[in-house]
């Protein structure tokens, strides 16, 4: 995926940034349970669709997350479709 497509997938992923050729994330919690909640939630969703982020770092009401596909040492089409699917889950 190019820049310029990854610049147009990027308009509806809000708060997605492109960092050092990874996907990140960071998700502002309520509190601590809200951080677990979202953390399971997304964890659940890496294993359904098999791709799994690089890192994920958790704190009191802050979770941040980053993706990349490893195969290819970049930001692919997966790396979008999951980003997409943690927002689709109107927890975050």
């Amino acid at each position: 995926m190019d820049l310029k497509q990854l610049t147009k997938e990027l308009e509806n992923l809000p708060d997605w940034k492109i960092e050092n050729n990874h996907l990140k994330k960071v998700f502002k919690t309520k509190n601590f349970a809200h951080t677990l909640a979202l953390l399971t939630a997304i964890g659940a969703l890496c294993q359904q669709f098999d791709h799994h982020p690089d890192y994920i770092l958790l704190k009191y009401s802050e979770l941040e997350i980053s993706f990349s596909t490893h195969s290819t040492k970049s930001i692919t089409e997966k790396d979008i479709n999951i980003a997409r699917e943690i927002e689709n889950l109107g927890i975050a």
